[in-house]
């Protein structure tokens, strides 16, 4: 038998609970809960803005190994010149600073020198001697001619002759090789090459001696340099005769020499258990100082391939790389990349887009942003 309900034992207030319950149901279903709109995955490139952008592609290109090392700017050893005192006594005539520029054969100063003095007196009773020789030999010359002298006395006077003539040789050579200015007891300093004073040791009225080994003055013409650069012991088989060297200096950022190794230390530093390699580089302009600090990047081709697109194209954003993608109706679209490396101008990825991708390769963070936003 079914039980009739009996309306006078229920509470009213029930009622009123259950009609609210009803109400926000059918609210709920009227209006669902509203999601944050996502970003938009693809941005249509205005026309105005396309013509200002530059756009490369995906392409295949040799894998390159590349190392960064710290190195400094030294001189080129093969094109200087030390210039060390040849005799002792007072130097004057000092007129070039250090910095300077001066040309081969340029005056650089004059020594007063008793040593000079010497060699001086030595080619002036070279010359007598020759001159008194020559005499006695004429003399006996004739009277052999006369038979009043020997063949003996003519010869003696013949050797007598060339010693004087060997005497007055090797005066002038030595003369010569101390740079003399005349007989005055005095020695010009000339520049052997031309180029700049990288170093200068002496000042006008100094007293200097040749058993001192100080140099007066260091030339270096500065037309190539070398970068000295330290290669860690794990880094030793990274690095090869002839591999390509891309040089950067706090002095001009955003400027890259390029240069090769032409020089590699096969032994470590025992000090600080570095190996130097050696990098030759043109210096037009003299823009390389020697004891400028530079950063080296030492690259090597292998013989793996990976798809590359310049290092302009990557926008690095919440620890993921991107690269926009345009299609044929200048559609962009982001596309998440794995990067393997990046040397130079160049940066390999492994997976995200695929050969032959058109990408934005310039204002990549502008056209990323309009994606984001």
């Amino acid at each position: 038998m079914i039980k009739k309900f009996d309306l006078n034992f229920v509470n009213p207030m029930s009622f009123v609970l259950l009609g609210a319950l009803l109400v926000t149901m059918f609210t709920a279903c009227e209006h669902p809960e509203e999601k944050p709109t996502p970003a938009s995955d693809h941005y249509t490139l205005p026309d105005s803005l396309a013509k200002t952008l530059n756009f490369d592609f995906v392409k295949k290109c040799p894998m390159v190994n590349a190392i960064t090392l710290t190195g400094k700017i030294a001189f080129n050893n093969d094109n200087v010149v030390k210039i060390f005192p040849m005799v002792s006594g007072n130097i004057t005539g000092v007129n070039v600073a250090l910095g300077d520029y001066v040309h081969a054969g340029q005056d650089l100063g004059v020594i007063r020198s008793s040593e000079m003095a010497g060699y001086s007196r030595d080619l002036i009773n070279a010359e007598t001697n020759l001159q008194v020789t020559k005499r006695a030999l004429d003399a006996q010359q004739d009277l052999f001619k006369s038979g009043l002298a020997s063949q003996t006395d003519v010869i003696t006077a013949q050797a007598n002759y060339d010693q004087a003539t060997s005497e007055l040789s090797r005066s002038k050579e030595v003369l010569s090789i101390n740079g003399a200015g005349g007989t005055q007891g005095q020695t010009e300093i000339k520049a052997p090459i031309s180029g700049f004073v990288v170093e200068k040791f002496v000042t006008n009225n100094q007293v200097i001696r040749t058993d001192n080994g100080t140099n007066l003055y260091t030339i270096s013409d500065l037309n190539n340099v070398w970068i000295l650069a330290n290669v860690y012991e794990s880094n030793v088989n990274s690095v090869h005769m002839g591999d390509s060297a891309s040089i950067t200096t706090l002095s001009y950022p955003g400027k890259i020499f390029r240069g090769k190794v032409d020089k590699i230390a096969n032994v470590l530093d025992p000090a600080n258990k570095v190996m130097n390699v050696r990098v030759v580089l043109p210096n037009p302009g003299f823009l390389l100082k020697p004891e400028m600090f530079a950063s080296v990047t030492i690259s090597n081709k292998t013989d793996q391939e990976s798809l590359c697109v310049p290092s302009g194209a990557l926008v690095f954003d919440n620890s993921q790389y991107y690269v926009l993608v345009v299609d044929g109706k200048n559609q962009v679209q982001m596309h998440k990349v794995s990067v393997i490396n990046t040397v130079g101008t160049l940066t390999y990825i492994s997976s995200g887009v695929q050969e032959g991708d058109k990408v934005v390769s310039s204002q990549a963070l502008l056209i990323y942003g309009q994606l984001n936003s």
